[in-house]
């Protein structure tokens, strides 16, 4: 009977030990079809949260015959990793005069131009340059001598939101 007992009770520590382990390494998610907001929250860290407009943005041709003048502008989505990322989008671009010594540097706007819109699988890959991991876009502009701009970048997400970013950029000739 002593015998019966041990068995019993190291049975009984084993079914113990067996029951009490770890939990599933990884987060299930939820199956398909169940909810498709709980789905789609898994990535809504992964949209674009926030735009960056790149300090390689600079003038081109300006005063010179042969080339059209223009502002070649690069820009980056960034998750809220701060993660560059590709992303389907429509892109508005407008420049206002540069006030010096102000509060707020950004003075009548000068031009707008026409909205590129990105959401075209496409276009989207003409503008993108996957070394850079930023889009380019290239703006039509004659720019005066020695002079400052605010450039603003917007992008409209599919999502409904709307990023935006300022750059100066100065022409000097």
């Amino acid at each position: 009977m002593k015998v019966v007992g041990v068995i019993a009770r190291i049975f009984f520590l084993v079914l113990l030990l067996v029951e009490a382990g770890c939990g599933p390494a990884t987060p299930e998610l939820p199956p398909p079809g169940d909810n498709r907001s709980n789905l789609l929250s898994v990535y809504t860290p992964y949209i674009p949260a926030k735009i960056d407009i790149m300090p390689l943005t600079e003038f081109i041709g300006a005063g010179e015959p042969e080339e059209a003048p223009r502002i070649n502008v690069y820009v980056s989505l960034l998750d809220s990793f701060g993660c560059q990322k590709k992303s389907p989008g429509v892109f508005r671009f407008e420049l206002y005069e540069y006030i010096e010594r102000s509060a707020e540097a950004k003075g009548r706007r000068i031009t707008i131009w026409p909205d590129i819109d990105l959401t075209d699988a496409v276009e989207n890959n003409n503008h993108w340059r996957d070394f850079l991991r930023a889009y380019e876009f290239n703006l039509g502009f004659e720019p005066e001598s020695n002079q400052s701009y605010v450039l603003q970048a917007t992008c409209l997400c599919p999502s409904g939101r709307r990023l935006s970013a300022e750059f100066t950029i100065k022409h000097t000739k």
